[in-house]
């Protein structure tokens, strides 16, 4: 154990003309230890889980880039480092991690969740749909054009992408199908960015599952 310190000092007292000792006595700390501890990242419960491929699908594998070729197109993704993609004798495939890391936690759930929506898109498909609320709105398709008429002072052309279908009923439901799922999600946000529904009347263009909030408007003057 260290030994104790004790300082002194001796101050003149103003008014008595004596000094007083003050002693302070002073134990220097502890030291404090650190330990390591190796922490393991847990296994994500979306990146686990197997992806069942149809017989109608084809996949192939080089190194870290992998092509899904099925009846409705193509796709084609390239993973990270950090996960790895492997296919069973059972002819399911798993995506796994590479090393342990916080990101590779991330990206484990994530790439497996792309990697399955490949296979389904290529296979069966996927749709957005949309719904326009508000008087005078309507949509209509032109060649591969889609004209939203919004309340705007000129209606509104969007350009649609080659691996898209955009389907128009009643003029006020449209329907964005394709086998690729994130553009089908990009196209549909940005259709649904020139107009997005408001609170008080629910005016403007939303998904077909969306909930609008809505708001209770100013109340007249109460007589």
């Amino acid at each position: 154990m260290a030994s104790s310190l004790v300082s002194s000092f001796q101050p003149r007292s103003a008014f008595l003309g004596d000094r007083n000792v003050f002693k302070v006595s002073s134990t220097p700390f502890a030291q404090v230890g650190y330990s390591s501890k190796t922490i393991e990242c847990k296994e994500s419960r979306i990146g686990k889980q197997p992806i069942a491929v149809p017989s109608n699908v084809t996949i192939a594998l080089e190194g870290q880039d992998l092509k899904v070729k099925g009846p409705l197109g193509e796709l084609a993704l390239t993973y990270p480092r950090e996960v790895e993609l492997t296919k069973e004798e059972s002819g399911l495939l798993r995506v796994k991690k590479t090393v342990e890391t916080r990101r590779a936690n991330q990206m484990h759930g994530l790439f497996r969740t792309l990697t399955d929506n490949m296979v389904v898109g290529v296979s069966k498909g996927f749709e957005k749909k949309l719904i326009l609320v508000g008087v005078g709105y309507r949509a209509t398709v032109e060649g591969k054009e889609l004209v939203l008429n919004l309340g705007f002072s000129h209606p509104v052309k969007m350009q649609i992408p080659d691996s898209l279908k955009v389907k128009v009923e009643e003029n006020t439901r449209i329907t964005v199908s394709g086998y690729d799922k994130s553009e089908i999600g990009q196209f549909a946000a940005t259709v649904r960015k020139w107009r997005p529904p408001e609170p008080y009347k629910g005016k403007g263009v939303k998904y077909s599952d969306e909930i609008v909030r809505r708001k209770e408007g100013k109340a007249g003057k109460k007589k």
